[in-house]
């Protein structure tokens, strides 16, 4: 049997994170989640890690695209929180946000990690942004560092 199973420590590997300024009192809480897990976990060195604020999570398909066809990252982590309101505006953007960021990622054979946080309520995204339910800025990282050695390991 053949057994393909990577760790997450990727020291040679450029991450771009891309990060949504709205709602950014959470958003800066995850990106300090993924840049703690890229240096500490993954050993990737500061240099190697990019970071681009955009306006919201609606822009993060188009700018995630034009990074991967620039050929400079083995992976994206696109971060950014979108909270329920009283129309239905939620919906199209979150669901614009993940068709968009998994095409871009389908096409491109690079992997974009999902850190998108998609909640109720502000008290939701708090508890998902380093307290009650971790970081998913942090398992985000992790997602894109194991994804970059397995797609390595499958192209040996």
């Amino acid at each position: 049997m053949n057994l393909i199973k990577c760790s997450v420590v990727s020291p040679e590997a450029n991450i771009v994170i891309v990060v949504a300024r709205f709602n950014n009192f959470i958003n800066d809480k995850l990106l300090e989640g993924s840049v703690d897990v890229l240096k500490r976990i993954g050993q990737v060195s500061e240099n190697k890690i990019t970071v681009v604020w955009i306006p919201g999570a609606y822009e993060l398909p188009l700018i995630t695209k034009i990074l991967i066809e620039s050929k400079k990252y083995d992976g994206v982590i696109a971060l950014g929180t979108i909270i329920r309101g009283n129309t239905d505006h939620y919906e199209y953007i979150a669901n614009e946000c993940s068709s968009g960021l998994t095409r871009v990622s389908m096409n491109s054979n690079i992997p974009v990690s999902f850190g998108v946080l998609t909640t109720d309520s502000i008290e939701q995204a708090i508890e998902r942004a380093g307290t009650k339910y971790g970081n998913k800025g942090a398992e985000a990282a992790l997602t894109v560092l194991e994804i970059i050695n397995i797609i390595k390991m499958i192209k040996k």
